[in-house]
């Protein structure tokens, strides 16, 4: 198996078919696609014959916050070919994910929600959940927060900046405005 990454725009044809399949499966009536002004990638984990066994999408914007504004990417739209779950084959896109978003200098931190169940496999894969965090996605006059009725979500980071400890605690137990817009309403 093999990790493949390039912009979401320019994944092969059969590749893309095969994405948008394992999200259809995954979360039915989804459209898939991500908003090109968050300069969508995609990663695929894929075998010799050119089966997507995994999927992510990285996502990025610029967050202010305490004062700054951080350069930041998510994790998105993370899905493993239900035959394949449990074999460490999303585990290690998402470790993947993260080592890319580590070596590339135009990137402060990885920033994401996700069901609380799910938190031990990101933290797995280097994230670490950022305790009383809550994402505020969708726009500021339509606001979608993690911390919604109904939803069972934390938030999980990992800080790629010369201060790390400094910019955690900037991030810890605060309401962050990530506002991704209404396609991306909270990745």
């Amino acid at each position: 198996m093999k990790v493949l990454t390039c912009r979401e725009a320019e994944v092969p044809a059969a590749s893309a078919r095969q994405v948008a399949a394992l999200e259809a499966a995954a979360w039915p009536g989804v459209t898939p696609g991500h908003d090109p002004a968050l300069h969508p990638r995609t990663m695929l984990l894929v075998d010799g014959n050119g089966t997507v066994a995994a999927a992510l999408s990285l996502l990025h914007k610029p967050i202010p916050l305490a004062g700054r504004t951080y350069r930041a990417a998510g994790l998105s739209s993370v899905v493993t070919r239900t035959e394949l779950r449990g074999r460490g084959l999303g585990g290690r896109l998402v470790a993947a994910a993260r080592a890319e978003l580590a070596a590339d200098p135009a990137v402060d931190l990885a920033l994401f929600s996700c069901d609380r169940p799910l938190a031990p496999f990101y933290e797995a894969a280097g994230f670490a959940v950022l305790p009383g965090t809550v994402l505020v996605g969708g726009t500021p006059e339509d606001p979608l927060a993690t911390d919604a009725p109904g939803f069972d979500k934390v938030v999980a980071a990992a800080f790629f900046t010369d201060a790390p400890g400094r910019d955690r605690a900037a991030f810890t137990g605060v309401r962050v405005p990530l506002h991704p817009g209404n396609t991306d309403r909270l990745w």
